[in-house]
C-alpha cells in the first residue's frame, strides 16, 4: 500500500488515502447499533432473518427466535458464523411462558433491551372470512395481535430506561387492500394498524417510539404459493403497476433506520414496503 506524504511545519506528515478514510467512516457508521440489544419474532427466515442480520450486522446483539429448535439452531449457527452477536431461543409467541423464556435470554446479554420487531405472524387457512371457525379466528388473533402486545408488555420494564427505545410492528398491504381469501388474516393485520398508533400514544411519554412496516409481495414462503402461479403474478403486477417481487431486505433497512436515531421524530407510522402505495 502506498502512502502519501505532505508537507507541513512539522515536517513530512503521512496522509491517509481519501478512499480508506471513507471505507473506515463506513465500517465506522455499521456499528450504530452497537451495545444495542434486539429481540426479533419469526425471526429465523424470510424478513425477520434479514432484520435480524441487518441489526446485528450494524452492532447490536440480536437475540432471535421461533417455534422449531432445529430452526433457532441453525439461524444462530449461520450468523454466528458471520461473525455476528446473536443468541436464540425457541419461543411461540402465543404463550405466556415462551414470551417470559424469550425475555430472560434477552436480558442475559445486557439487562436490557432497546428494540423489539415482532414479525411473528400466522394464516393457518385460506378462506373468506365468514368460512372460518371459531378455533382459527382465536388463533389468527392470538399470534398476529395480541402476542405483540403482550410481548412488549413484559419487556416494557426492560426498555424505558435505555433511552430512545424502538418498537417495530409488521403489519401487511392487505391491511389497506383486504384479499377475500385471507379472510381473518386481512382483519389481523389491519388491526396492527390501530395497535402502532395506540401503543405510540401511550409510550410517548417513556420515549419509546412505535412504529410498522406493511410488506407487500416479499419473497418468503409464504407468499411462494402466488410466485408459482404465473398467471396470478402477472395480474398482481398489472394491477400494481410492479416489476418484482420484493425480497427480505427490502424491509430490513427500513427497520434498520426505524430503529436509529435518524428516525428520532417519527413514531405512530406505518410505511409500505410494497413496490406501490396501497393507500391510492
Amino acid at each position: 500500500m502506498f502512502k502519501l506524504l505532505t508537507w507541513t511545519w512539522r515536517g513530512f506528515q503521512t496522509i491517509t488515502p481519501l478512499s480508506r478514510r471513507i471505507t473506515r467512516s463506513a465500517a465506522s457508521s455499521t456499528l450504530k447499533f452497537a451495545n444495542k440489544v434486539a429481540v426479533l419474532t419469526g425471526s429465523t427466515n424470510g424478513i425477520g432473518l434479514a432484520c435480524a442480520r441487518r441489526l446485528a450486522q450494524e452492532g447490536a446483539h440480536v437475540v432471535i427466535c421461533s417455534r422449531k429448535k432445529d430452526n433457532v439452531d441453525k439461524a444462530v449457527a449461520m450468523l454466528q458464523g458471520e461473525g455476528l452477536s446473536v443468541t436464540g431461543t425457541v419461543c411461540h409467541v402465543g404463550k405466556a411462558e415462551d414470551r417470559e423464556r424469550l425475555v430472560t435470554t434477552a436480558l442475559e446479554h445486557n439487562k436490557g433491551v432497546n428494540f423489539l420487531v415482532c414479525v411473528a405472524g400466522v394464516n393457518p387457512l385460506v378462506r373468506s372470512t365468514m368460512g372460518t371457525s371459531e378455533q382459527i379466528w382465536d388463533k389468527i388473533l392470538e399470534v398476529n395481535v395480541k402476542a405483540p402486545a403482550l410481548l412488549l408488555k413484559q419487556l416494557l420494564p426492560h426498555m424505558e430506561n435505555r433511552g430512545q427505545s424502538s418498537v417495530i410492528l409488521v403489519s401487511s398491504v392487505v391491511a389497506y387492500n383486504p384479499t377475500v381469501e385471507l379472510g381473518v388474516y386481512n382483519i389481523s393485520k389491519t388491526a396492527i394498524l390501530g395497535l402502532t398508533k395506540t401503543l405510540a400514544k401511550e409510550l410517548a411519554p417513556k420515549n419509546i417510539r412505535v412504529n410498522c412496516i406493511a410488506p407487500g409481495l416479499i419473497q418468503t414462503d409464504f407468499i411462494k404459493k402466488i410466485s408459482e402461479e404465473p398467471a396470478a403474478w402477472n395480474i398482481i403486477k398489472e394491477r400494481e403497476a410492479i416489476q418484482r417481487e420484493g425480497v427480505p431486505e427490502d424491509c430490513s433497512g427500513l427497520v434498520s433506520f426505524l430503529c436509529s436515531p435518524d428516525a428520532a421524530y417519527i413514531s405512530g407510522e406505518t410505511i409500505a414496503v410494497a413496490g406501490f402505495s396501497p393507500h391510492l
